[in-house]
């Protein structure tokens, strides 16, 4: 049975005293979950997470890195830096790092196989705009994103990486997939996955839905077939409320 992971990314919010008091609050609250939760910090926030929280259940991931393990690339971080100071998760793809920063499924992959290199879990994010979902290209977006974020994988590391259904019309709008819908976007994901690499590995591959979710609907998301948890944006950003997601 595939667990539960839940995810929360801060974006760009919270210096070290901000992210270090907010975790102080939210760990005891969680320490019983059964579910694996992760945080997704800025990267100025990362040393000091790892280090006062290492040994808790809460695991630490990055936001974003570069394929390269080094270079003339400047603001970037690579993979060995962040596994250097203990980070094990990295969120690779997300629709603002398409929108604002021009990443495309060539260069997602290139960071996918990078994170694997360095002994990370990517958390890579697909999912369809308003206009291609009122186009009735949902299937066609995602099904695409995610083969060509999985092209040259291995089995194994297809089985380790976590996929992020995220609408990109739900995503800080208020708006959120109906459970159906959101269960059915990622049943497609874990069909294309099927195609690819056989049942055997879709099965266990673990797809979380991202886009809006909140305390108040997370028991229902998480009720159905095949979403396997959330990657949580602003709702994750108060202990209280990240709690209620993860002890829906």
């Amino acid at each position: 049975m595939r667990r539960k992971v839940i995810a929360g990314n801060w974006k760009m919010n919270k210096n070290p005293e901000e992210a270090r008091k907010f975790m102080e609050e939210f760990v005891p609250l969680v320490e019983n979950t059964e579910n694996e939760v992760v945080i997704c910090a800025p990267y100025i926030d990362l040393k000091c997470l790892v280090k006062h929280f290492k040994g808790t259940n809460v695991k630490i991931g990055a936001q974003n890195m570069h394929w390269e393990e080094s270079g003339a690339y400047t603001g970037e971080v690579s993979g060995s830096m962040l596994k250097s100071i203990g980070v094990e998760y990295v969120i690779i793809g997300h629709s603002e790092r398409r929108q604002y920063f021009a990443e495309t499924d060539e260069t997602v992959n290139k960071k996918i196989k990078a994170a694997f290199k360095n002994e990370l879990k990517p958390i890579v994010c697909v999912g369809e705009s308003l206009e291609q979902r009122e186009e009735g290209k949902t299937k066609e977006i995602i099904t695409t994103q995610t083969r060509l974020a999985l092209d040259g994988l291995t089995p194994e590391q297809v089985e380790n990486t976590i996929i992020a259904y995220e609408p990109i019309w739900a995503i800080g709008t208020g708006k959120t997939a109906t459970s159906e819908d959101a269960n059915n976007s990622i049943k497609e994901i874990r069909d294309e996955i099927c195609k690819i690499y056989g049942q055997n590995v879709a099965k266990r591959v673990i797809i979380q839905y991202g886009g809006s979710v909140k305390a108040g609907n997370a028991k229902e998301l998480f009720s159905t077939s095949d979403i396997d948890g959330a990657l949580v944006g602003g709702a994750s950003l108060n202990p209280e409320d990240f709690v209620g997601i993860v002890n829906y």
